[in-house]
């Protein structure tokens, strides 16, 4: 019987794409800011994280949003009570997993970017 990890790396496919260019652009801009990448679209049964960072000594859980209109809400108010659950246990899940950084202050950060307009990152985007 084969034995299947809980979590594992999302493969990327095409219906996927403008998500996986606006993680590509977060990435960029968190990095021209000095943090450095420890994985990218990490996901188990609890959720999914964008990106997983350093900044310093802390782990950056990022969420990456775009939205092509904001009919439904922008792309910051997109992250809702129930998603900002589901990040919370995805990232309890990393910290088990990745043992190596459990000790390691931790935040969430948002990355939302908006047709025509610069990216908005909000640093601790909310409180665990």
């Amino acid at each position: 019987m084969a034995r299947f990890s809980a979590c594992r790396t999302a493969p990327i496919n095409s219906r996927q794409d403008s998500g996986r260019v606006a993680e590509e652009q977060a990435e960029a801009l968190l990095k021209r800011h000095g943090l450095s990448l420890l994985a990218r679209n990490w996901n188990c049964r609890g959720g999914e994280l964008d990106l997983v960072m350093l900044d310093g000594d802390t782990v950056v859980f990022v969420e990456v949003r775009y939205r092509r209109h904001a009919a439904w809400g922008g792309a910051l108010e997109s992250v809702d009570a129930r998603k900002r659950q589901r990040l919370i246990l995805a990232a309890e899940l990393f910290l088990q997993r990745e043992s190596r950084w459990s000790k390691s202050p931790c935040r969430f950060d948002v990355v939302a970017f908006a047709p025509a307009q610069e990216p908005n990152w909000l640093r601790n985007a909310f409180e665990t």
